[in-house]
């Protein structure tokens, strides 16, 4: 936790760090004929056969591969948030011919595990927050290459998919915004909020005070989520102490610069930061605030509720991201190191999933 007591202006926002990582360039037991009862109806020894044949090349030294993950989709599911093998095949290939040539931090190489098992390990690391000791036994390996394999991958996909640019042109937002959302905020550019991770207590008393946050009484990691109408997280921030302010993190971000003119932002109302983005002249739609009002128009009242409506989009996407168990569960000191580059990856997987906002909302 080195890395939190540097601060070169505000020790309450402070980006974590990830370290980096160098690219270069089962015995099967046959069915018995004679067990098969010909006559049963609910047996077909075809089935059989075809059962026989998918599992022939499932390795026979894990509990866990792809090869057995093939044709349970629902397996796949729960172990990687990705809703089938063809699905796991594109986000695999998403990541090009580098996945053949890693140069592994601790080690150099690892050839016990085959590149698409490492992808898968990383995934359910992801997903289950599994232990190292349980990945080793998962995936027939120790603890210290599946460590090896977990820092490496989460390195190396966030690097890959971090030179695509998520953030659409304003006529590419307008030709897929909802229909909804087209005839009450067709300017909207980018629906905001902030999320919270939780992390073990750091033993630094200035980590302690950087990452404690007063809305989560415990130590957390902060991070911008930004998602565009038509259901994409087009913009992520990198991790800060969960003492970091929205406004803190929006002053450190080139949000307001990516925005055009006449675009406008949808934001909770805690999210007042309206003098930033005037300059590029760029609008906040936030929820009205009170002022010691004793009441609110029903016009006002109204509006709120049509924002309101429209911004829990954005609950959806980081919820999306959530289903990722490691953001929910404390992180250790390690992990703490990749936070910026976790909350990335779980936000690019959510992105490969199917649309998760409908054309009526």
């Amino acid at each position: 936790m080195a890395d939190l007591a540097k601060c070169e202006s505000d020790a309450t926002c402070i980006p974590y760090v990830c370290s980096e990582v160098t690219l270069t360039s089962s015995d099967v037991t046959e069915e018995n004929d004679e067990m098969v009862d010909e006559k049963c109806p609910c047996i077909d020894i075809h089935d059989v056969d075809n059962a026989q044949t998918q599992t022939d090349h499932m390795p026979d030294s894990v509990y866990l591969c792809i090869e057995k993950l093939q044709y349970d989709n629902e397996g796949l599911h729960f172990y990687t948030g990705l809703e089938n093998y063809d699905k796991f095949q594109c986000v695999f290939a998403s990541l090009g011919p580098a996945v053949d040539h890693l140069c592994y931090s601790r080690t150099g190489t690892v050839d016990v595990i085959s590149p698409q098992n490492q992808f898968l390990l990383m995934l359910v690391k992801l997903r289950q927050h599994h232990t190292y000791f349980e990945l080793s036994r998962m995936f027939g390996t120790s603890q210290f290459t599946a460590e090896n394999v977990f820092i490496t991958w989460v390195n190396f996909c966030s690097r890959q998919w971090g030179e695509l640019n998520l953030w659409p042109c304003r006529a590419l937002i307008k030709y897929h915004m909802l229909s909804d959302f087209r005839r009450k905020y067709p300017s909207t550019r980018v629906v905001v909020d902030a999320t919270e991770c939780p992390i073990k207590r750091p033993s630094n008393p200035t980590s302690q005070r950087v990452t404690y946050s007063r809305y989560k009484n415990k130590n957390t990691v902060k991070v911008l989520v930004g998602g565009s109408p038509h259901g994409l997280i087009s913009y992520l921030s990198p991790a800060y102490g969960g003492s970091a302010s929205d406004r803190q993190i929006v002053e450190r971000s080139a949000l307001p610069s990516m925005c055009d003119p006449k675009d406008s932002i949808m934001a909770d109302k805690g999210f007042n930061v309206q003098d930033l983005f005037a300059p590029y002249d760029v609008h906040i739609n936030i929820p009205t605030f009170f002022r010691k009002k004793n009441r609110m128009s029903g016009r006002t009242v109204m509006k709120d509720r049509r924002i309101s409506s429209k911004r829990a989009h954005i609950e959806r996407f980081i919820g999306g991201m959530k289903t990722y168990k490691i953001l929910t569960e404390k992180l250790n000191a390690t992990e703490i190191k990749l936070a910026s580059r976790i909350t990335f990856i779980c936000a690019m997987l959510f992105n490969f999933r199917n649309k998760l906002v409908t054309d009526k909302a």
